[in-house]
């Protein structure tokens, strides 16, 4: 009974928040892509940063995505002009995808 309880806890609960946090971690990936692109327009003066949609979704992805990327930042080395930081978010979230991904492969719903 405690066995067939817990796998029915796993079908119920944890498979679809899983398949839920799969989606969240994807968009977020998506957003940092964003983000980055974002960036290079607004530095090679093809975007206008003064312009109020602009400055709202820079102002937007630099409040989700800033807080993630400056723990990265202080642990790779400075590198002048060349921010890698994005590159290892990215690294970090495939590694969390694929993890994600195996579990949801070894306990199919």
């Amino acid at each position: 009974f405690p066995c067939r309880l817990r796998i029915y806890w796993m079908d119920v609960i944890v498979i679809p928040l899983l398949s839920v946090g799969l989606k969240i971690i994807g968009l977020y990936q998506f957003l940092v892509l964003i983000y980055v692109i974002l960036g290079w327009l607004e530095t090679f003066n093809i975007l206008n940063r003064y312009n109020q949609i602009v400055y709202n979704l820079h102002t937007f992805l630099f409040r989700i995505i800033e807080p993630v990327l400056a723990p990265i930042r202080r642990i790779i080395p400075n590198l002048g002009n060349i921010d890698l930081s994005p590159i290892i978010l990215f690294f970090i979230i495939y590694f969390i995808q694929g993890v994600i991904a195996q579990i949801l492969y070894k306990f199919p719903a």
